[in-house]
């Protein structure tokens, strides 16, 4: 095995998705024929995980972190565009624990008031991701909080493995999976789940294309941090624990556009009548706008991850 087959060995995930149950959903799967969105020929698992706690699947990391790692008296700090910090705060209220939250000036309305009504300490920082995240490395050296990095600590993949973990039980006849990303956390802990056993395509927009520029460098490097869905997918770099689990196991990254992301969002509304972010609705993007078509009689699984986003008339 290599370090990271070590870090996340299959015992350790099995035992962590164990330990977080008590906490978290789990997270329905919706199997649906591909010819109600005009994809003929192919069958749908959407698993459903904007329905998880506080609006996106980062409470299971968030989760992970407080149930294995002791907080002092300051308490635990995060850095966020928004759905980790509402994840942070609401894992943090269930335990007891203090929170402060950072979060950059682009982060939504509706993600602001998740973290407040979670009674965290809210603190906006900048514009975007990696300013908040400066200041929030900054507290956490003056008041000695428990730092919960959003995508690139090993306790954050961990918990996010447990979707992949529940989504093979439930759907085990994939023939690929589609998942958006961000700092890729979310896809990294699936990647170190399924370990090749699925074909695992990240989504991203064009305008934050950080995991398709690190797998054409090699490496994490920067990237553009714009879009439509930049309060959750536009780090400045993937993270750096999740991008080998990415070389080794993944099947690439597709981009596509913001256009594709809103139309996505209209047609989970208009045939599912379920409301997800931008976000949330990148991984569909990809197969209704032809950025990744599939084969005839496949079966693709694709992770609705958020729903953090105000009313909106899809009319």
């Amino acid at each position: 095995m290599n370090p990271v087959d070590d870090m996340f060995e299959a015992a350790a995930l099995r035992s962590n998705a164990a330990r977080i149950a008590p906490h978290v959903r789990r997270t329905p799967v919706v199997r649906v024929n591909g010819a109600d969105f005009g994809l003929d020929g192919i069958e749908l698992v959407f698993k459903l995980e904007f329905l998880q706690h506080a609006g996106s699947f980062k409470a299971r990391g968030a989760f992970t972190h407080l149930l294995s790692r002791k907080a002092g008296a300051a308490g635990v700090v995060a850095a966020s565009g928004g759905n980790h910090g509402a994840a942070v705060a609401y894992a943090a209220q269930r335990l007891g624990v203090r929170a402060t939250i950072f979060v950059p000036g682009v982060a939504s309305a509706a993600k602001l008031a998740r973290i407040r009504h979670y009674g965290a300490d809210l603190r906006i920082v900048g514009q975007r991701y990696d300013d908040a995240l400066i200041a929030s490395e900054a507290y956490e050296q003056d008041s000695g909080a428990l730092a919960i990095h959003a995508y690139d600590q090993p306790e954050t993949l961990l918990g996010q493995s447990s979707v992949g973990l529940e989504l093979e039980e439930d759907a085990p006849d994939l023939d690929a999976l589609l998942v958006a990303v961000g700092g890729g956390g979310l896809i990294g802990g699936i990647a170190a789940w399924y370990r090749g056993r699925v074909p695992l395509l990240g989504v991203e927009p064009e305008l934050a294309p950080t995991l398709h520029r690190a797998l054409a460098a090699g490496k994490p490097v920067d990237a553009p941090a714009g879009g439509v869905a930049a309060d959750s997918l536009a780090p400045r770099q993937v993270g750096r624990l999740m991008f080998p689990l990415m070389q080794r196991y993944g099947a690439g990254s597709v981009l596509v556009s913001d256009a594709a992301i809103v139309e996505a969002q209209r047609s989970l509304w208009r045939v599912l009548r379920v409301v997800v972010e931008p976000g949330g609705a990148a991984a569909f993007a990809a197969l209704q706008s032809g950025a990744w078509r599939a084969q005839a009689g496949q079966k693709v699984g694709v992770l609705l991850c958020g729903a953090n986003t105000a009313a909106v008339d899809f009319s």
